[in-house]
């Protein structure tokens, strides 16, 4: 897989310093997936997201469940059986009856307290707070479509690096051991050498088993096996100035908050359709009905009836009462939820910030780190070989500058990625921040086409 996703001439590459700017990018052809491209398919495929958009459309139908309350129920009934009449003792012989009658009703609810009024309006509530965590899903899914996106990056150019590495540990014991051949070195410095080698091996092996793990992930997200990756960006471009802005926005934008907002919305409607139990119920219910042979043979009758019935609640030991004041508490827990809301998203944003800043500060600072031990490991090698270093000084020479390679690789990574993580954390992170080249998905079309849906058991979309 490694070399599916780096060529070996870039990766021989990354043995000199001009070339650790290419330690995150794999060929860039035709074929090359882009981040957009990556992320597009996870916005699309990704199963976490689909479901929640599959919730979404579920909680659609709370509303005309809803508005049942007030429509009509009509029904229809029908019976037959059959009784043996016996009236000899009268004179009147015995009788076969086939008694059976047919008939429908019709119920419909005049005044219920307002408790439909206000379960629809709760419902719909419910809707917005969904479309909310449905956004706020959507954020989570491009986020971790990023960060594995980077992380294939990243952790090839460390196998490149390490691989690279024990090739050049490789050589090193090849010369030491020809030194000491002819007596220029004594059997330490083998040794250090050995050492050195059996480490960097070690530590390609680890690279290669977190590379596997960083491809996982990324399958999981994207939906697909990473192939050729172009370099990841930074969108710092779509991030405001300071932070003091960016947590405005937050506050005032972010999904999560707003969710917890139509939660305590949709609490506080509660506590209303729970009080609705102790108003006055008033219906009407009308019924037309033809029965026969019920008494003697050839009997029919047909009744018709309209009745409206008023129930005024007295007590109904303390159930409604209990179950209101639970709404209440209730609705001062979501609203408490608000505040906990707000405190996560403004520590999320300051954090993610934060790692950003020192990102760009890394990234500075491992360059200089770089360029100063590709000079002293050059340095030390020349001084080895007048005998004033030791193979041990150019093999810590060696190592320092890989460490200083591979910590440039993870601040290049942590700059991308932090990037997004504070669009997600303002609330902006979304397919059409980025400009993916995908439909749009709307949540609004599904609830347009159930909210008002009287009959039907196929869903919009054919099932």
């Amino acid at each position: 897989m490694v070399t599916r996703l780096c060529s070996s001439r870039r990766a021989k590459l990354l043995g000199t310093a001009g070339a650790l700017g290419l330690a995150l990018l794999c060929p860039t052809g035709l074929a090359a997936e882009t981040m957009n491209g990556a992320l597009a398919k996870a916005y699309l495929g990704n199963p976490t997201l689909n479901a929640q958009r599959a919730g979404v459309r579920a909680t659609d139908e709370t509303v005309p469940i809803a508005k049942a309350g007030m429509r009509p129920q009509v029904n229809a009934t029908s019976s037959i059986g059959y009784s043996y009449l016996n009236n000899q003792g009268n004179g009147g012989g015995s009788s076969d009856l086939w008694p059976g009658s047919i008939g429908v009703s019709v119920t419909q609810q005049i005044y219920d307290g307002q408790r439909t009024k206000n379960s629809v309006r709760q419902a719909e509530s419910n809707v917005f707070g969904a479309r909310e965590n449905l956004r706020n899903q959507e954020q989570n899914t491009l986020l971790s479509g990023a960060t594995a996106y980077m992380n294939v990056l990243r952790d090839t150019a460390t196998v490149n690096l390490q691989r690279n590495n024990v090739e050049v540990l490789q050589e090193q014991l090849r010369q030491t051991q020809d030194r000491f051949n002819v007596g220029e070195v004594t059997r330490t410095d083998v040794a250090q050498a050995e050492a050195a080698l059996a480490s960097g091996r070690s530590q390609l092996s680890v690279a290669e088993a977190n590379l596997k793990t960083s491809i996982a992930q990324y399958r999981q997200v994207i939906g697909i096996e990473p192939r050729q990756l172009a370099p990841g960006r930074s969108i710092e471009n779509l991030l405001p100035k300071t932070l003091d802005r960016s947590i405005v926005l937050a506050l005032s934008e972010h999904p999560a908050i707003n969710a917890a907002m139509h939660g305590v919305d949709a609490a506080e409607l509660q506590v209303k359709v729970a009080q609705s139990a102790l108003l006055p119920q008033l219906g009407l219910t009308s019924s037309l009905a033809r029965a026969w042979n019920s008494l003697t043979p050839g009997d029919a009758r047909t009744s018709a009836s309209v009745v409206a019935q008023l129930t005024v609640p007295i007590y109904e030991g303390g159930q409604v009462y209990a179950q209101t004041r639970q709404a209440k508490e209730t609705a001062g827990q979501a609203r408490i939820n608000v505040d906990v809301a707000r405190d996560q998203v403004r520590q999320a944003l300051v954090s993610s910030w934060s790692a950003l800043e020192a990102a760009k500060a890394q990234i500075d600072a491992a360059t200089a780190q770089v360029q100063a031990n590709e000079i002293a490991l050059a340095g030390v090698r020349e001084e080895a070989k007048v005998g004033q270093r030791t193979t041990l000084d150019v093999l810590n020479a060696q190592q320092l500058l890989l460490n200083s390679r591979v910590q440039l690789v993870s601040a290049q990574r942590d700059r991308v990625v932090n990037s997004y993580s504070v669009l997600s954390s303002i609330g902006k992170l979304s397919s059409r921040t980025l400009a993916l080249s995908v439909t749009q998905y709307d949540s609004k079309t599904h609830y347009k086409q159930v909210k008002d849906k009287w009959i039907g058991l196929d869903t919009p979309g054919g099932r």
